[in-house]
């Protein structure tokens, strides 16, 4: 199953493929080049098409946990200054996807949104200290009775050049489900209170809309 925003590029890659290899069958003589040549287009088709995989996953939903909203590894794990939108201490989660990754982001918790904002900015890579203020990112808040508000926040690496944000002011979001897309590698930033009782460790991978990161206590 493939994600909506890879619908287009996908199908542009079938026909570039084609003509690709109805090209090289034709022009190039020698068996060695032309064999070689056809299966490095079939191998990049191959990575178009596992980059824009979108696996149905079966999470256990839970008001009392927050789950990964991506695929990845864990690479932050530290208290912070929000100064965004809370403007006060938070648990800072991060976890960083690599170009392999499946790059679906999904809803952590379900609830209201209460806060989704666009910032254009510079395409540093994604681990980068600065990366979560100064690359191109979308910042999320849901809402719910249990954890009160969490924050998201997409952040584009060095060579993400296009976030897709769904979530809406006032909609109401289910936890797992799809929240938005990063082409290619990048980081998604968690903002949760200080007594989230985090179940995560750095290093680890995590897998989104089925990782625990963290739990009520």
């Amino acid at each position: 199953m493939f994600h909506k925003e890879g619908h287009k590029i996908v199908m542009i890659s079938i026909a570039l493929v084609v003509i690709a290899i109805m090209s090289i069958d034709y022009f190039v003589t020698l068996s060695w080049l032309r064999t070689t040549l056809m299966l490095l287009v079939i191998a990049f088709f191959l990575i178009i098409l596992q980059f824009f995989r979108n696996p149905k996953r079966l999470g256990t939903l839970h008001d009392n946990h927050v789950l990964s909203p991506v695929d990845g590894k864990v690479v932050v794990i530290e208290e912070v200054f929000e100064k965004e939108f809370f403007k006060d201490k938070r648990i800072q989660v991060s976890v960083f996807m690599s170009p392999i990754n499946v790059h679906v982001t999904r809803y952590p918790i379900g609830g209201k949104v209460v806060y989704s904002k666009y910032h254009p900015g510079k395409y540093l890579v994604a681990w980068h200290p600065k990366a979560s203020e100064d690359n191109e990112r979308t910042t999320v808040v849901v809402e719910n009775q249990t954890f009160g508000q969490v924050l998201y926040r997409q952040i584009a690496g060095a060579l993400a050049k296009r976030i897709v944000n769904y979530a809406k002011v006032d909609a109401m979001a289910t936890q797992g489900a799809d929240s938005g897309f990063i082409k290619f590698g990048s980081r998604v930033d968690l903002f949760l209170p200080l007594d989230a009782d985090i179940k995560v460790e750095l290093n680890q991978k995590v897998k989104g809309g089925i990782s625990v990161i963290a739990e009520t206590k």
